[in-house]
């Protein structure tokens, strides 16, 4: 066991303990409505070639395979998976849930456009419809407090009041996005998730048209984390952090076995 296994098995270690953190954060949002569970990518790391394949061997015949010692692995990448998590009623007017592709679009505290599969919104003061973190939804949305009695939101994102005397009025429509490449979204917090350029510029559709899901009221969308699963995934990845914590140790007995031979 050499110096270079040594490094190996400290590389493995941090990217299961890269991998740990990554389980943990997913068990942890359970419970969070539209949460999209992550999953870590490793990759290994540079090869030493001690003797390469189709090399020259005895009385001019080629070797068929080769000697590659490895370095270890690293974290690639995370990889957020967006299949859709499931219905849950809640009965609330203003909950919506995306039955199919798209996000909802928010305006931040920072002025930014945010995107979102959280759709548990609700009234400000003003009427508007907001996030439970206050941001507005875009394109925005106003009822008047004081003369409606219900608010109907259809499968094609038409938002619609009745006020006192029955009467329907159009107040607002619903539009989603959607990315060529949804895995390259930042996420920031808040359930809610931002452009970069990795996922390409979004495409604004309305609902139940051009491969848009359709608005279901008085639902949310549940985070897709099967919690079985990840405690499955968890175990497997500490019993990886372990073996490798094991290499470490065997190591030490090499080196201690190997200073007695030279006494």
């Amino acid at each position: 066991m050499s110096l270079r296994a040594l490094s190996t098995a400290v590389t493995g270690m941090r990217a299961q303990q890269a991998n740990v953190d990554v389980i943990a954060n997913n068990i942890a949002n359970v419970n969070t409505t539209g949460f999209k569970k992550v999953r870590a990518r490793f990759e290994d790391l540079f090869y030493q070639q001690i003797r390469r394949a189709g090399g020259q061997a005895l009385e001019g015949r080629v070797t068929p395979t080769g000697i590659e010692i490895g370095t270890g692995v690293r974290l690639a990448g995370t990889f957020r998976d967006f299949r859709s998590g499931s219905p849950f009623e809640t009965r609330a007017p203003l909950d919506l849930f995306i039955d199919g592709e798209g996000f909802f679009q928010v305006r931040t505290f920072q002025n930014e456009i945010g995107y979102t599969r959280d759709g548990s919104f609700g009234l400000d003061a003003e009427g508007n419809i907001v996030t439970k973190d206050g941001f507005l939804m875009e394109p925005n949305a106003q009822v008047d407090l004081t003369t409606v009695i219900a608010i109907q939101i259809s499968r094609e994102g038409i938002i619609e009041t009745i006020d006192q005397s029955g009467d329907r009025s159009q107040v607002g429509q619903i539009e989603l996005v959607r990315f060529p490449n949804p895995g390259g979204l930042e996420a920031r917090g808040d359930n809610i998730l931002l452009e970069t350029e990795a996922s390409g510029p979004p495409a604004t559709g309305t609902p139940g048209q051009d491969g848009f899901g359709t608005t279901m009221q008085g639902f949310v969308e549940e985070s897709n984390v099967d919690i079985v699963e990840e405690l499955v995934s968890l175990i497997a990845a500490q019993r990886a952090f372990e073996v490798n914590s094991n290499s470490i140790k065997v190591a030490d007995q090499m080196w201690q076995v190997a200073n007695t031979l030279r006494q």
